[in-house]
């Protein structure tokens, strides 16, 4: 059984406040007055946005979408979260927490299914049509093998509002070495590490401006031009970030290293316009997007 959640945020008045979000030990994201913290997400309605994994919520024409789970790791259940474009029809980014409680060999969902929890007026009416001939894959944004610790969970991963439309030159590669596929598998060794406690990972494709839009198969289904991931890891050391920033193609890019791609969490900020891990306090916030180092992440 599953808890969704869902609100339109043209109906509800999402405030700033200079008083800080200190993360609990579930990435929850507390409160605290000696840490400031000026643009934090709030919401009395939803207070799940305020976790760490969550980036600024655009509101106006979106939504957020959180997806639960009764057999969650998380003491909130909550399995993972998105944002919806109601107009464009189409996710802004999906974020979720990874950690060592959520491995498992759950396997993968039989089918992609629309999302229940998305009003059919805000979504595409049958997404499977605009895939038919497409040329293009459905493209996972947070990985099957990400949640395998259930099968709900996992079946979640298959709601066409975690998908966007890939190339399979993108999503997979000619021999499964795109960099898509490695940052995946990159990802789940950085949550294995021992100096790992919670990774905060928020994932998406380019929708919000027309430069940054591929193309509309049918006129519709919008294909974006980049992909990126964001991810926060919290350790015994603190917490140190890292982002990356793909272009969307179809040719073979098996031999380019992961360090091709990656950057600070500001600069992947100034490509997408999305404030990432806004819910740190800002001193924080502040130390941790403005640089990254490979040798931290053991990437080359």
């Amino acid at each position: 059984m599953k808890y969704p959640i869902y609100l339109s945020l043209l109906c509800i008045s999402l405030t700033l406040t200079a008083c800080g979000g200190d993360d609990d030990d579930n990435g929850g994201g507390g409160s605290s007055s000696a840490q400031a913290n000026s643009n934090r997400n709030v919401s009395a309605s939803q207070p799940e946005i305020s976790r760490l994994e969550f980036p600024k919520v655009k509101g106006g024409n979106s939504f957020v979408v959180i997806h639960k789970v009764n057999n969650a790791p998380d003491p909130d259940g909550v399995n993972y979260s998105i944002e919806w474009d109601k107009d464009k029809k189409a996710q802004r980014w999906s974020c979720y927490q990874m950690n060592k409680g959520y491995v498992g060999n759950a396997g993968r969902a039989p089918e992609f299914t629309e999302d229940p929890d998305i009003p059919s007026s805000y979504r595409l009416d049958n997404s499977s049509y605009y895939y038919s001939g497409s040329g293009f894959q459905r493209g996972h944004i947070i990985p099957s093998a990400d949640r395998q610790y259930s099968v709900s969970a996992n079946r979640q991963t298959f709601y066409y509002s975690n998908i966007h439309p890939q190339y399979g030159g993108f999503n997979s590669g000619k021999n499964y070495d795109s960099p898509w596929l490695r940052l995946e598998d990159q990802v789940r060794t950085w949550t294995r590490r021992s100096s790992t406690d919670t990774l905060y990972v928020c994932k998406g494709g380019t929708i919000d401006s027309e430069d940054n839009i591929l193309m509309r198969i049918k006129n519709e289904l919008i294909v974006p031009k980049y992909f990126f991931v964001a991810c926060l890891a919290k350790g015994k050391t603190g917490y140190s970030a890292i982002a990356f920033y793909i272009k969307h193609d179809n040719n073979d890019h098996g031999s380019n290293p992961l360090s091709d791609y990656a950057m600070s969490i500001d600069q992947l900020e100034e490509k997408t316009g999305i404030d990432f891990f806004c819910n740190l306090p800002d001193n924080e916030e502040k130390r941790v997007e403005g640089s990254y180092s490979l040798n931290v992440w053991g990437i080359q």
